[in-house]
């Protein structure tokens, strides 16, 4: 259990070597953080912004900055809390830090000009986005089946607001009243549609989770009524031009097209609660571009 002479000579300069072969392989990766094998690099402004906020006190007010590229994750005393351990050499430190000492929240590209609107007028552009992209919705009614009479009853159904190069806000269906939604929309026409973001790209290539507030979801309140003559025209152009495979439907089913006359919008894009938007507002805005 000794070691030799020799043995005791070339261990310290064995065991530097180990250890500037290890410097140079994870310098490269100092500054980066990995979350679901996704990673940045932190920038000099993002680090002053972080440092600049001492306590969990001004915390809300970065969640509630939407226009911002980076989203903080953790409290600011983990980061500040973090960077002095790091600054003590390695073997004065006697605490480990389970969470990364820097963590964000995924990047999400802005549109162009979010810089020149308000958060609502950012809220009311997402939620056109969200009826003018999504190609399905959950829509709700409450049911006239015998044997669950008054039960809230949902179903996914095909939706489309226009054409592509054409948003109206206005969701469009193609129906059957073989379908049992249907025949309880007959009944009572108050129905609520569900648009999640979690249909696009946008969640799903970050790791997100669709319950999660970042991945946004949009609730349209409203009458569902069948589509007037003078309509019926464009509800052909946005249903099959979005869904051409319903062109080609069995005939013996009936189909119509319905619409939803919107009465209320709730929004859910970020943490701290639903956004409010006035029907007026939601179809004089354009739909972001995300």
């Amino acid at each position: 259990y000794f070691l030799s002479a020799r043995q005791q000579r070339t261990t310290p300069i064995s065991w530097l070597s180990w250890v500037l072969w290890c410097s140079v392989m994870l310098s490269p990766a100092w500054g980066y953080v990995i979350v679901n094998s996704v990673s940045w690099s932190v920038t000099n402004e993002v680090d002053e912004e972080l440092d600049s906020s001492s306590n969990e006190e001004a915390l809300p007010a970065l969640l509630e900055d939407t226009t911002s590229i980076w989203k903080q994750s953790y409290p600011a005393s983990v980061y500040k809390e973090d960077g002095e351990m790091r600054t003590k050499p390695v073997a004065g430190r006697s605490k480990q830090i389970s969470s990364p000492s820097r963590m964000f929240s995924y990047r999400r590209e802005g549109f162009k000009g979010i810089d020149s609107i308000t958060p609502q007028e950012q809220a009311i552009r997402t939620a056109r986005f969200l009826t003018h992209h999504n190609s399905w919705g959950f829509l709700a009614s409450k049911s006239t089946q015998e044997k669950i009479q008054g039960v809230p009853f949902g179903n996914c159904l095909l939706v489309s607001d226009g054409p592509i190069s054409n948003s109206t806000g206005i969701p469009f269906f193609y129906v059957t009243s073989k379908d049992n939604t249907v025949t309880d929309l007959m009944k009572n026409s108050v129905a609520s549609l569900t648009l999640p973001e979690a249909e696009g790209d946008f969640c799903r290539k970050n790791i997100i989770d669709p319950e999660d507030p970042r991945c946004a979801r949009l609730i349209l309140t409203g009458q569902m009524v069948m589509v007037p003559p003078e309509e019926m025209e464009f509800a052909k152009q946005a249903i099959f031009s979005r869904h051409p495979i319903m062109r080609k439907w069995p005939r013996n089913y009936e189909w119509f097209f319905m619409k939803m006359n919107i009465e209320y919008i709730w929004l859910q894009n970020w943490y701290g609660g639903v956004s409010t938007i006035a029907v007026e507002e939601y179809f004089k805005a354009v739909p972001s571009k995300e």
